[in-house]
């Protein structure tokens, strides 16, 4: 196989699922989101509803670390790619070269002289008039494949700096949510939970079922005026999943140690912030069995969303909760741009180490979640 044809044939299949963009461009845009995500945390400071406006910005630093991990693994394998061909037709690229150096060291008219004569010169000539396409051809296509290595390689060397602004921005910004969500009092509250009833019920409880069902009927105190919260039900299919992740395990699906859970399992990175779907009232807050720290929200009446496995829960129980609120943040640590960008590069998914588990339940029944979510269903 030609040179050029053989690069371009392993260029295609490298882009190959990345046809929206190719690699240097996904990059440059998760850079540009960073940045945008640096600039939303200097005005949510001036906002009036500084709550929102750092959940925002760190959903948007997560979507832009994200990006950017995801640019950086296309990169890697595009790169990874064209030096493959460059390794596997070293003898044939190294021919190539000694051609084209040939071709240009030697003067013009003697490119065209052939010992045997003016007949010879003749066909050598038009041999020379046959192959100078094709090795201008490979010439250009080997010219490209560099150029772009060049420039995936100093895109990946840029990107140092953007990660570590990234990293730390995110982190400033969680800290400051947490410091706004603390500092916060004007959200509705609908009821004053009982602790005694809720502990008797913590400790009765062998399962997180029979926990979330029995919630339903603990008595609650200083019930406020009646708060109306948008028609839940009517959200079904258009949910946005409450964590940046993916699906890990299914409704129901066995896991490997042969237990079936009816909810789902999403796999997350750590600190990754967690938000409600849906106007809500937190109906239980902290840790609970085995799960972690457990939040369990009433998004409409009749209803229960469990989100487990937390490291670290926001908010009162009682208290009423706007489409998109934080919850809390996912556990584990934050890593620094060497760690992230091995991470991006090796293209694995150990950079997920947390699960959050979610369950949604109606009239105490479990249902599948995944028909309620606009994520999770392929």
């Amino acid at each position: 196989m030609k040179f050029a044809a053989f690069l371009l044939a392993v260029i295609t299949w490298a882009s190959a699922g990345f046809a929206e963009s190719d690699p240097a461009a996904s990059a440059r845009a998760a850079m540009a989101r960073l940045e945008a995500a640096s600039v939303a945390l200097q005005e949510a400071e001036k906002s009036r509803d500084r709550v929102a406006a750092l959940t925002q910005t760190v959903q948007a630093y997560e979507a832009g670390l994200a990006a950017m991990r995801e640019g950086l693994r296309r990169a890697t394998i595009r790169e990874a790619s064209i030096r493959g061909v460059f390794d596997a037709e070293s003898e044939r690229l190294a021919q190539l070269l000694g051609v084209l150096q040939a071709m240009e060291a030697a003067p013009a008219p003697l490119l065209l002289l052939h010992p045997t004569g003016p007949m010879g010169t003749a066909r050598s000539g038009m041999i020379l008039s046959e192959i100078a396409p094709s090795l201008q051809r490979e010439a250009e296509a080997l010219k490209s494949a560099l150029q772009e290595v060049a420039v995936l390689r100093a895109l990946q060397e840029s990107a140092v700096g953007v990660l570590e602004t990234g990293l730390s921005g995110v982190q400033d910004a969680r800290t400051k949510l947490s410091q706004a969500v603390s500092d916060r009092t004007d959200l509705p509250r609908r009821f004053v939970a009982d602790p005694e009833a809720v502990q008797g019920l913590i400790n009765s409880a062998e399962t997180l079922e029979a926990f979330a069902s029995g919630l339903l009927s603990v008595q609650l105190d200083g019930i406020e005026e009646p708060i109306t919260l948008p028609d839940f039900a009517a959200a079904k299919g258009n949910l946005a999943m409450p964590v940046l992740g993916r699906v890990l395990r299914r409704f129901d699906e066995v896991d490997a140690a042969g237990i079936r859970r009816p909810g789902l399992v999403l796999a997350t990175r750590p600190l990754s912030i967690v938000t409600t779907p849906w106007s809500a009232t937190i109906r239980y807050l902290g840790p609970l069995l085995d799960y972690g720290n457990v939040v369990i929200l009433e998004p409409g009446e009749g209803f229960l969303l469990v989100l487990a496995g937390l490291g670290q829960t926001y908010g009162v129980v009682g208290e009423v909760l706007p489409k998109g609120a934080a919850v809390g943040l996912m556990g584990g640590t934050s890593v620094d741009s060497q760690a992230f960008l091995i991470s991006s590069t090796n293209g694995g998914g150990a950079e997920r180490s947390e699960t959050l588990y979610m369950e949604l339940r109606r009239n105490s029944q479990p249902v599948d979640p995944t028909a309620w979510f606009t994520a999770g269903k392929d």
